[in-house]
């Protein structure tokens, strides 16, 4: 197993059928099937002109070059041994031969401006269906992207703790591109490829059958080659998929631990399991070239062994005059083109393969089952928030279950404290009240109700959470605190800014509430990040509000602003707050202790100091 920062690895999709794979993605088609028709129907036309070409030129030649040839060179029957040069002029032709040598060289002109037509009308053809159909796949992949963005947004949060961000950011970008290859290579030029297998071989059934013969020898060969090629291929696309997303996951992983790795010096450690796992990438890449490089000559060496086949037997009926010389060149003619195809659907099951492998992916995260908790039920306010008897594991199996036989109720308007040491599960309890997971035991209840009774969202809704390190995204600060879904006058933003003493932090900004900041708002300093975080929480408007302790990482200054920041957030609102500091929990209405998941004490400071407990002794222990 690779070490560094990249993680456990991806696992394997599993072999799926394509028929069944491909109708995973047929909404999408159905969704756009009139461009979809449109270009197949080019597509058809587009394959009629090109299968037309032989024939006219077979015609040309059997009916308008042959016989004037013969016109122009006659042969003279010498039936009688005595030949009278009494008149040494012998007349070779007539006005009448002129005029049908005319008239052939007319129609071999004629045929060959059909000819002319014809490319002009495969380029127009050509033209629009590519149009066409990439507008169609584009259209395709906009769609398939939304869904897959709006289904990872539902995921539950143990599904981002399992997969590293560049591994789900695959799924959305390398993935959908392979796919919208395949939708805008394969569905019409593999219909079109079968479409002129199919009717070349009939039209060299219709000209001659015995000849036609030598090219239905070859074809067993040819579906053999296929079918193996394409079994050989798909495990080695499957695990290039694999490898692409283990790459894009290690380096996202790298660039965001980039401190990390330069502080403690881990660069030859990362570089070391970067080259392996490249390195695996790149004998899965070999051995698809192989692949390819093997497939493709046997193609090649089919279509000439073919030919040769068709100018030896078909030249040696041409010379007998069993077979006409037109139709030999238009069987040459097809027998090219009837392996075009055949090199192109090579091409295409290259393209299909890949796409099929990041289909198998993108199924996989569609198929990951959403976070469907809740009911239908909408909370319009938190008056009351009970834990009975909750116990919570992460992982099913667990021996040691992170909380057990928790409760405790916390009604509007009070604060509670939750102390214990590092591991006691404090964070995991604030987990289970946003409804990140699930308890495995007892009941959580909102107003006296089993809060699975109500929607998620409404919850969340009615819910602010203040975290130790608050994450900004990229964007304005104004955007990072008032929801997209809510319009604030300048007034109510001000106010909001003074009341979470975040107007500091603006006044001293270039543009003020409009400037830019950089992804987790790098470019502020964690006060700063702080207070923007607690304005957020106002604009949110909560009934109930979580502080997992706000000044752990800030100096003096910016901690006393945040505490009279987050004193007014706690203003006539449902508070809890994870206190690390003895501080942060002795105003509170009431206290639990925690100790390896369980409550061991409870009460408000001067109870718990006058039981001379864990928190009685953690109070001393701070005043030293």
């Amino acid at each position: 197993m690779r070490g560094g920062l990249g993680g456990t690895r991806e696992s394997e999709p599993g072999n799926q059928r394509d028929l069944s794979l491909l109708g995973r993605f047929f909404p999408l088609i159905r969704k756009n099937i009139r461009m979809v028709t449109l270009s197949i129907f080019l597509m058809v036309i587009l394959s009629l002109t090109e299968v037309t070409v032989p024939y006219v030129t077979k015609t040309a030649i059997d009916s308008y070059i042959v016989p004037g040839m013969e016109l122009s060179n006659p042969v003279i029957e010498l039936s009688n041994p005595v030949i009278e040069l009494s008149n040494p002029v012998i007349e070779l032709s007539n006005p009448s031969q002129i005029n049908v040598r005319n008239e052939y060289l007319f129609k071999a002109a004629i045929a060959g401006g059909v000819l002319f037509l014809l490319a002009v009308a495969r380029f127009a053809l050509n033209f629009f269906q590519i149009i066409v159909m990439e507008y169609a796949g584009q259209r395709m992949m906009h769609d398939l992207r939304m869904q897959i963005y709006s289904h990872i947004q539902k995921l539950p949060l143990s599904y981002f703790s399992k997969n590293p961000v560049g591994r789900v950011s695959t799924r959305v970008t390398n993935d959908v591109q392979n796919m919208q290859e395949m939708f805008t290579s394969i569905i019409t030029f593999v219909m079109k490829d079968a479409f002129m297998l199919i009717g070349i071989f009939v039209i060299l059934l219709f000209m001659d059958f015995k000849l036609s013969l030598t090219l239905g020898f070859i074809l067993p060969f040819i579906v053999i080659s296929t079918l193996l090629f394409s079994r050989l291929s798909r495990g080695v696309y499957r695990q290039l998929r694999v490898n692409i997303a283990e790459i894009n996951s290690m380096f996202s992983e790298s660039i965001g631990g980039m401190k990390v790795i330069q502080l403690f010096t881990h660069q030859k450690r990362m570089m070391d399991d970067f080259r392996e796992l490249n390195h695996e990438n790149f004998i899965a890449g070999m051995r698809q070239i192989r692949i390819m490089a093997l497939f493709m000559p046997i193609v090649d060496l089919l279509s000439s062994i073919t030919l040769a086949m068709i100018i030896f037997y078909g030249g040696g009926r041409v010379v007998a005059e069993s077979l006409s010389l037109g139709t030999l060149v238009a069987f040459i003619s097809y027998t090219k083109m009837f392996f075009r195809p055949v090199r192109d659907l090579s091409e295409k099951h290259n393209i299909l393969q890949n796409a099929l492998a990041s289909g198998e992916r993108i199924v996989q995260v569609l198929d990951t089952e959403t976070d469907k908790h809740g009911g239908q039920e909408t909370l319009d306010t938190i008056e009351e928030l009970s834990f009975k008897n909750v116990s919570f594991q992460y992982e099913s199996g667990e021996e040691n279950k992170v909380i057990e036989d928790v409760s405790f109720t916390v009604r509007k308007g009070e604060s509670l404290a939750i102390l214990g040491p590092t591991g006691s599960g404090k964070t995991s309890l604030i987990n289970l009240v946003v409804r990140f997971y699930l308890p495995g035991g007892g009941e959580i209840l909102v107003n006296g109700k089993n809060a699975d009774a109500y929607s998620t969202k409404s919850i969340r809704a009615r819910v602010a959470l203040v975290t130790q390190d608050p994450y900004l995204f990229s964007g304005t600060v104004r955007q990072n605190i008032v929801p997209p879904d809510v319009d604030l006058t300048d007034e109510e933003f001000r106010n909001i800014l003074d009341l979470s003493y975040a107007a500091s932090v603006v006044s001293h900004l270039p543009r003020g509430a409009d400037t830019l900041i950089s992804q987790a708002g790098s470019s502020l300093s964690s006060g700063e990040r702080q207070l923007i975080s607690i304005a957020r929480a106002f604009a949110h408007e909560p009934d109930l509000i979580i502080f997992d302790e706000a000044t752990s990482y800030v100096d003096t200054e910016s901690e006393e602003k945040i505490r009279i920041a987050t004193a007014k957030l706690k203003e006539n609102r449902t508070s809890i707050t994870i206190a690390h500091r003895l501080r942060s929990a002795m105003t509170a209405d009431k206290i639990i202790v925690l100790k390896d998941g369980r409550v061991i004490e409870r009460g408000n400071h001067e109870t718990l100091m006058s039981e001379k407990g864990f928190y009685y002794r953690l109070h001393n222990t701070e005043k030293r």
